[in-house]
């Protein structure tokens, strides 16, 4: 796997700080896997969103721990700017709105209540929830708003986001971060958000939810 490390160097004075923006490999269909680094102090853990890059970052303080492509809300139902502050985590987190229903062998994709049979949701894998109803979740990351408010990131980084964050970490959501103009640039988007979705009988089993293997944040 190559391997892509982009170094920026701010000089501020006569201090000079350098911001690694990201190691970015690919997964098996090509799309980026970034490097995502473990905390040295859980409790300074930061997360911008930026709603016109459509991206997320992870920050320690000046450091970045993991920089990522997201999907934002489309303009009927928009991503909320604001300051927020975790205040639920899910790994296997189902849609109450969204879904299948199973009767039998038969399963059919439904909105909750208009169907016949067991309901079961559609897979919002490590669902991080700032905002009643809104959260973070691994899902398609398309280049243009296309989730109902949610903040969607690629099964290459939903993982690793649910790992960095804890309950309490705070949210910045806005138009534009600071970070847009440094360490946010030239950051790689997925190529597979119009890829069709995996059978419903994957997508209703606990396989929906596996976790890459292997650790998720390395250290630096």
């Amino acid at each position: 796997m190559k391997k892509l490390s982009h170094i920026i160097t701010i000089a501020a004075g006569a201090t000079t700080l350098a911001l690694l923006s990201g190691c970015v490999s690919t997964g098996p269909h090509g799309d980026p896997n970034p490097v995502a680094y473990k905390p040295h102090d859980r409790g300074a853990v930061r997360v911008k969103v930026s709603l016109s890059k459509q991206q997320v970052y992870v920050m320690e303080g000046s450091r970045p721990l993991l920089i990522a492509a997201t999907c934002v809300g489309i303009p009927s139902k928009p991503t909320h700017p604001g300051h927020f502050t975790v205040f639920r985590k899910d790994a296997t987190k189902r849609s109450g709105s969204y879904g299948f229903y199973r009767k039998g062998d038969v399963i059919r994709p439904a909105e909750a209540g208009q169907g016949s049979g067991e309901y079961i949701g559609y897979p919002m894998p490590f669902w991080v929830e700032y905002e009643t109803g809104y959260g973070f979740h691994q899902g398609y990351v398309w280049p243009v708003p296309r989730s109902h408010g949610c903040l969607r990131l690629h099964p290459n980084v939903a993982p690793k986001f649910f790992e960095l964050v804890s309950v309490g970490t705070p949210i910045d959501i806005a138009q534009h971060q600071p970070e847009d103009e440094t360490i946010g640039k030239n950051v790689p988007r997925p190529h597979d958000y119009n890829d069709p979705d995996p059978a419903p009988a994957h997508m209703i089993s606990s396989k929906a939810f596996a976790k890459p293997a292997g650790p998720l944040l390395i250290e630096q």
